[in-house]
């Protein structure tokens, strides 16, 4: 059971982490792509969602590219010792990579929702666009971003693709959930495998759970 308890702690931290880490460009990224015009947007949104799309093992190998030693990206971190494949800060790079679009979509949809209108008048009372931002437009799509948060964590939690690539299967270190569920599956560890899979199930209906609440929440704070 310690066992358990270990990879199940060492998942929720690393995805608690990640999803704190993608937060803030994600959401910000989200206001831009709702409220403003600009060439290549489409591009920008297309790349934005490749990982709901791609092969996560394909992501992996793109992160891997980026970050190997062979990457100029990859020398740059190594002279400055700072060591991320097989380490469990690519396990929270893979899992930030593969929720990012989910919290960018689900921010993003809640921002438009928001009428401009109250951020005109912001405007005519002189406040400055930072301010609008911070006090008109993410106050009243909060809800939008905290559902958003909620399914790009549960993303994260069952990550296993893209970290399997960059990060391996470390017992202690990068072995998390989905990980070690393939793992204890192929060296017939069954009874393993099935505590881990009970344990993802109920984090992901709690996650799915609580974004749902929040989605309704924010509808029914919307409706006349």
């Amino acid at each position: 059971m310690s066992l358990i308890w270990q990879i199940t702690s060492l998942t929720v931290s690393l995805a608690l982490i990640a999803t704190a880490l993608v937060l803030p460009p994600a959401v910000l990224l989200a206001w831009v792509l709702a409220r403003r015009q600009f060439g290549g947007k489409t591009i920008v949104e297309t790349v934005v969602s490749l990982p709901l799309v791609m092969p996560p093992v394909a992501t992996g190998v793109i992160l891997l590219y980026l970050v190997g030693r062979r990457s100029a990206f990859g020398r740059l971190l190594e002279e400055a010792g700072i060591e991320v494949l097989f380490t469990w800060k690519a396990v929270v790079l893979a899992m930030s990579v593969m929720s990012l679009p989910l919290v960018v979509r689900t921010a993003r949809a809640g921002f438009e929702q928001v009428s401009t209108r109250y951020e005109d008048i912001a405007a005519t009372l002189g406040a400055g666009p930072t301010r609008i931002f911070l006090t008109v437009s993410l106050p009243l799509a909060l809800p939008s971003v905290l559902a958003g948060a909620v399914l790009g964590f549960s993303r994260a939690v069952g990550e296993f693709g893209a970290t399997v690539m960059v990060a391996g299967a470390l017992p202690g270190s990068t072995r998390t959930l989905a990980i070690a569920i393939y793992t204890f599956t192929e060296t017939g560890q069954d009874r393993e495998a099935a505590l881990l899979l009970a344990v993802s199930v109920v984090i992901a209906f709690v996650a799915l759970w609580a974004s749902n609440r929040i989605g309704s929440a924010r509808i029914g704070r919307l409706a006349p």
